[in-house]
């Protein structure tokens, strides 16, 4: 069964009514084993960066990425989107306009055997612009939310992006963390959870990597 989340801008009987939905869904995979997902950025890791774009039509995909994630799906990890999409509370573009977006993400991975468990994105602008919250990475609150609603074991899974805020994310969500190493970090700024397990110069190269690592155990 496929299930799509999101954090939305959208009125509360909305979140609850796609709780009651997803209430089954949930009950069923609790009673399963946790599994092991891979949390990806999108903007510069996925796709080339287009700064606040929301239109299917100018979507490109990085080289390699498709041979990658379908590396790590044969290996059982789940595939979810970890994304910043500050545009929305910026005026950039509108809920409808990311939706189908998102329809476009869903519809690309089952065209290239793939299968998208959840597109999370945080839809607040920064913290320097007047509001702080707890999803938009580096915070880790997506991750979390992505584990408790997919029945993930953070321990076994991982985070790739572009930049030290995915990285910082994944590391204090408790995954291990590619950084993707094209360019795109440009401030470098360090700290207790920012270093990388390891820096790939691409995407397929960090699908590889990870591919040939053991599962973590308990201490």
């Amino acid at each position: 069964m496929r299930a799509s989340h999101t954090y939305t801008i959208r009125p509360k009987w909305h979140l609850f009514f796609l709780k009651a939905a997803n209430h089954i869904f949930r009950m069923q995979i609790s009673q399963s084993p946790k599994t092991k997902a891979i949390f990806l950025d999108k903007d510069g890791t996925l796709i080339r960066d287009l700064p606040y774009n929301a239109d299917p039509a100018l979507v490109v995909f990085e080289a390699g990425v498709f041979e990658g994630l379908r590396t790590l799906q044969a290996q059982g990890y789940q595939l979810a989107i970890i994304s910043n999409q500050p545009g929305l509370a910026m005026g950039k573009f509108t809920s409808p306009d990311l939706d189908k977006l998102i329809q476009f993400f869903n519809r690309t991975f089952q065209e290239n055997e793939l299968e998208l468990a959840g597109f999370y994105y945080c839809p607040h602008a920064p913290a320097e612009l007047g509001f702080s919250c707890a999803c938009r990475k580096p915070e880790p609150g997506m991750l979390v939310r992505a584990a408790e609603e997919l029945h993930i074991d953070l321990q076994q899974s991982w985070m790739i992006g572009d930049i030290l805020n995915d990285v910082e994310a994944g590391n204090r969500a408790g995954c291990r963390t590619v950084l993707i190493g094209n360019g795109n970090e440009t401030e470098w700024l360090t700290g207790p959870f920012r270093d990388p397990v390891f820096t790939a110069s691409n995407f397929l190269e960090a699908a590889t990597y990870i591919s040939t690592q053991k599962e973590t155990t308990d201490a």
